[in-house]
């Protein structure tokens, strides 16, 4: 299958999953481009974490694996299909969902659905934490960032500089 192609059958299926946005389906994307074959586990990381840093919505990591994948065409291709069956799908469902809104089975339904996100959104850090942990030195900046991040209102740009910094001295 041409990578193109590839491309749109996999982000296509995933925008459908992606309750919460993003990095809900994470694990998901990294298994899939991982399992294609179209980069390893450090990459997928390092793709995410430039899409996380740079201004504009973190759904950057699909354009970016696409580019990686296929070039500009790739990129493209990425970013439609992942944000058109979503939209398609909350075009067509959104008059409903409002209308039934007091209906209990849809809030019992949407009630569901939020520790699913959360699952999935933990699962994610999860999965960029164990690809991107290559020894203790940067299983402990990870522990540190979250620790500080759980406990203080840091700005996470600052720990970033902070982390940064102390890969580049060699500690990592």
């Amino acid at each position: 299958m041409r990578p193109t192609l590839a491309l749109a059958v996999v982000f296509s299926q995933l925008s459908l999953l992606a309750f919460g946005g993003a990095n809900a389906i994470l694990p998901d994307l990294h298994r899939q481009v991982v399992d294609q074959g179209w980069m390893n586990g450090q990459e997928f990381a390092a793709l995410f974490a430039l899409a996380q840093a740079a201004p504009g919505p973190n759904m950057m990591v699909f354009s970016l694996i696409g580019w990686r994948v296929a070039g500009l065409t790739g990129a493209l291709v990425a970013t439609v299909a992942i944000i058109l069956p979503a939209a398609i799908l909350t075009y067509f469902t959104a008059g409903l969902w409002f209308r039934l809104r007091d209906r209990p089975w849809r809030k019992a339904i949407q009630a569901g659905l939020v520790p699913v996100t959360i699952g999935l959104v933990v699962a994610s850090a999860a999965l960029v934490t164990a690809s991107t942990t290559v020894n203790w030195r940067t299983g402990l900046i990870s522990a540190a960032v979250a620790g500080t991040m759980y406990f203080t209102k840091t700005h996470p740009l600052v720990l970033l500089v902070v982390a940064a910094a102390v890969g580049a001295v060699g500690f990592s």
